[in-house]
C-alpha cells in the first residue's frame, strides 16, 4: 500500500472531522465503507436522465477500490437496475461485492448475485402516474415540463421549462399536495420533484447499511437535497465517535450540501478522480 510519486493527488478536506474522517479510512480501509450518489456524483447531470451514464472513468475507479475496502455501495433515487445499467457495474472484476440500494433503499442490487431484490409498489404510485399528466395539464404548469416514470416513483422535470425555477416554484405546493392525497411525499431536487413512497431516505438505507457491514469508517459522496438525509446519518455516527467523511459534488446548485460538507469537489470528474486517488493510496 501506499502512493506512487504518478498517482493523484489526494484533495485535503477543509474541516476537522472531514481530516479525521479520512485519515481513519487510510490508515484501516478494510472496515470502511464507500457510499456515493449516482446522478451528480458518479454521473454528469444531463437533460434526459435516460442518457445518464457514469463518467468514464468511474468504474475502472471503483474496481480498484472496492477490493480494499470494507463495501463500495451506490445509494440513488433510481430503480436499482438502471443505476446499474447506466452505471455499468454488473459483470466487472473487482466489483463482485458492489451494493447499488436504489429507490433511496427500497430496492437492493447485489453484484455477487445480480439480483433486485424489491418489495410490491405502494398503490399511491400507481394512482399517481393515472393522474398526474392530466393534473398538470390543470394547473397550468405543464409546458416544458415532463413527467419520468422511475417504476416506484414518478419525477416532474422542470429543468426544459422556459423559467425552471419559476415552474419548480409554482408546482411544489400542488405536487406536495397530490402526493399526500395518495400516501405518498415529495421529494425536492435539482430542478426535479420526486414523488415518492414515504418511510425510506437515503439516510435509513446508508444507516442500516453500515451496520450490516460492520463499518468503523465511511465516506459519503452525493449532489443534491436528497442526500441531506445520508450527510445526517454520517454525521449522526460522527457524533458517536465513529468518523467519517462528507463529499460535495458540484456547490453551485445545492449550496445547502456544500455547506455541510466536508470536502466540495467540482463534480463527477473530480469524485472519480478522488476515488482514484483513494485506490492508489490503499
Amino acid at each position: 500500500m501506499g502512493s506512487h510519486p504518478h498517482d493523484p493527488p489526494m484533495p485535503v478536506p477543509t474541516t476537522a472531522a472531514g481530516r479525521e474522517g479520512l485519515e481513519a479510512l487510510l490508515r484501516a480501509p478494510r472496515g470502511a465503507v464507500i457510499a456515493l450518489d449516482f446522478d451528480g456524483t458518479l454521473a454528469d447531470i444531463v437533460p434526459d436522465p435516460d442518457q445518464a451514464r457514469a463518467h468514464p472513468d468511474a468504474v475502472a475507479a471503483l474496481a480498484a477500490l472496492a477490493p480494499k475496502v470494507a463495501a463500495v455501495a451506490v445509494v440513488t433515487g433510481r430503480p436499482a437496475g438502471v443505476a446499474v445499467r447506466h452505471g455499468g457495474f454488473a459483470g466487472v472484476p473487482g466489483l463482485e461485492h458492489l451494493v447499488v440500494l436504489g429507490h433511496y433503499g427500497a430496492e437492493r442490487w447485489d453484484a455477487v448475485s445480480g439480483i433486485v431484490h424489491a418489495p410490491a409498489e405502494h398503490p399511491g404510485v400507481a394512482a399517481v402516474r393515472a393522474e398526474l399528466p392530466g393534473f398538470l395539464d390543470t394547473i397550468g404548469a405543464w409546458r416544458g415540463t415532463w413527467i419520468e416514470e422511475k417504476g416506484r416513483a414518478l419525477a416532474v422535470h422542470t429543468r426544459r421549462a422556459q423559467d425552471p425555477e419559476g415552474a419548480f416554484a409554482a408546482l411544489r405546493e400542488p405536487l406536495t399536495e397530490l402526493a399526500a392525497r395518495h400516501g405518498l411525499m415529495v421529494e425536492p431536487g435539482r430542478a426535479v420533484l420526486e414523488l415518492r413512497p414515504p418511510g425510506m431516505d437515503k439516510g435509513v438505507a446508508l444507516t442500516e447499511f453500515l451496520q450490516e457491514r460492520g463499518a468503523e469508517a465511511v465516506l459519503y459522496a452525493g449532489d443534491d437535497l436528497g442526500d441531506l438525509a445520508a450527510y445526517s446519518a454520517v454525521e449522526k455516527r460522527r457524533a458517536d465517535g465513529l468518523p467519517g467523511l462528507l463529499v460535495c459534488s458540484g456547490s453551485a446548485e445545492v449550496p445547502e450540501l456544500a455547506s455541510r460538507a466536508d470536502l466540495v469537489l467540482s463534480g463527477p470528474s473530480e469524485v472519480v478522480a478522488l476515488l482514484a486517488s483513494l485506490a492508489a493510496a490503499l
